[in-house]
């Protein structure tokens, strides 16, 4: 066990003790907008003061950016922390959520740990060093694309996300689970083969550990229309590596899910109309 993992692990895993008395019996709930799913409770606020807390005391020139609080993303080495990923099921009792935690070294995800406080196992993954579940290795699926099945993020708020959407689920089955973190576990351990993201909801603290999660556990991550990964851009297809492939090279599908296209047409004056429907 490195170094990060001996330290951030148990302390990632005292939040359990934090955050279980409340699963399912949350009393106060704020809303962030006026969307329903958009909540946030004082236990949010709390696991990521204690996380920023405890980090500092262990990583001192490390800084912190919190999902509640904010920080400083200019930083060369700072933790990407979403204290509960999940919060509308953390109120509803229901499973999924999660606590999350990434070290983003100069523009890099290198460590990260997506943690199921209900279940108490914590998945995480140091670059070069393999994908685990506690101690157990874990890694992606070896099921064909043509048996494959996909989580999905998009807003879905205009006709391109719509196209995109629906090119998607002709050539594979889509589900939902609603909480990014969870869903990253189950492409790294197997149990589904991929997720796509389109215009998501979410923010960098959603998905920087979990696509370095899949990657360790030997999928491949790119953005969409490129070969390459960057955690700044939300748009990315993470998958085992032979749905990766059949993403990448149907033409039908990749043109549907290509950012390069859209902006091709935009700038031509013409509607990002990606594929036909019919």
């Amino acid at each position: 066990m490195s170094d990060i993992e001996a330290k951030v692990l148990p302390l990632i895993r005292q939040t359990r003790g934090m955050l279980m008395p409340s699963y399912g019996k949350v009393e106060n709930v704020e809303f962030k907008s006026a969307s329903g799913h958009d909540v946030v409770t004082e236990l949010d606020r709390s696991v990521e003061r204690f996380l920023k807390a405890e980090l500092q005391t262990l990583y001192p020139d490390v800084a912190f950016v919190g999902e509640e609080y904010g920080g400083d993303r200019n930083a060369e080495r700072f933790w990407l922390c979403d204290p509960i990923d999940g919060t509308g099921l953390f109120i509803r009792g229901l499973e999924g959520c999660t606590t999350m935690l990434a070290l983003v070294e100069n523009g890099q995800v290198n460590f990260g740990v997506i943690y199921d406080f209900v279940k108490d196992i914590a998945y995480h993954a140091e670059r070069g060093k393999g994908a685990f579940a506690g101690k157990t290795p874990i890694q992606v699926s070896t099921r064909p694309f043509d048996k494959s099945y996909f989580c999905y993020e998009t807003r879905a708020r205009n006709p391109d996300d719509e196209r995109r959407f629906l090119s998607l689920r002709r050539s594979t089955h889509l589900m939902k689970v609603m909480c990014a973190g969870y869903e990253h576990v189950l492409v790294a351990t197997g149990k589904v083969e991929g997720r796509v993201n389109f215009d998501p909801w979410g923010k960098d603290y959603d998905y920087a550990a979990g696509t370095l999660l899949i990657e360790e556990a030997g999928g491949i991550v790119a953005n969409l229309s490129k070969r390459t990964y960057d955690y700044h851009n939300y748009n990315y297809i993470a998958a085992n590596p032979d749905s990766f492939k059949a993403l990448t090279t149907n033409r039908r599908v990749e043109r549907a899910l290509s950012d390069r296209v859209a902006q091709r047409r935009l700038s031509q004056g013409q509607p990002p109309i990606l594929l036909p429907c019919g």
